[in-house]
């Protein structure tokens, strides 16, 4: 049962980060790659290797493996209802300085203001819990603080926009990285 759980891990992880490097060149739009965005890049390579070592060399419990599989196919799914709902949109790298031109409030933006860093949280956490060790927390937490960075200067750019009135007003209804619940 551990192999066919490494491997499926293994198999789908890939993926996801095979389909986050699609989205460098087939979603996004920015006219150069900034240098943050190509440090994001480096460490989801680095930490990609890492996770890998990690749950082929130790053994993890299936429970563990079952759920953190769970979880990184919820990021994903996530992911990909993100690029269907701003698909039209251009959307720029993290850590683009170009100011927004548009507002995405269709899809999962209608609850999540970040949906992709939330996406990229989910699935990081996910196969942490997968390779199931202390030492997984730690990338996940750099992952952490580089994505709530990269978001919250993608919102104090909309200040300096047109946009900005509208965008307050999306900030009031929707969550930054967790869905608004109630009022």
């Amino acid at each position: 049962m551990q192999l066919v759980l490494d491997l499926v891990i293994s198999a789908v992880s890939v993926l996801v980060i095979a389909s986050y490097s699609w989205s460098l060149r087939g979603h996004f739009a920015s006219s150069k790659m900034p240098a943050g965005a190509k440090v994001i890049s480096a460490g989801v390579v680095a930490t990609s290797v890492f996770f890998l070592y990690l749950v082929w060399s130790q053994h993890q419990s299936a429970a563990a493996q079952v759920a953190g599989l769970c979880i990184q196919l919820a990021g994903a799914a996530l992911f990909w209802a993100a690029i269907s709902a701003s698909r039209k949109a251009r959307l720029r790298f993290a850590f683009d300085p170009e100011n927004p031109h548009g507002i995405v409030t269709g899809g999962p933006y209608r609850y999540l203001r970040h949906p992709f860093y939330t996406s990229y949280l989910l699935f990081w956490s996910g196969w942490a819990i997968a390779a199931w060790s202390a030492w997984t927390i730690l990338p996940v937490a750099i992952f952490a603080v580089i994505y709530v960075t990269a978001a919250l200067a993608e919102e104090k750019k909309f200040l300096g926009t047109p946009l900005a009135g509208d965008y307050e007003a999306y900030k009031a209804r929707a969550g930054f990285f967790w869905p608004r619940f109630g009022g």
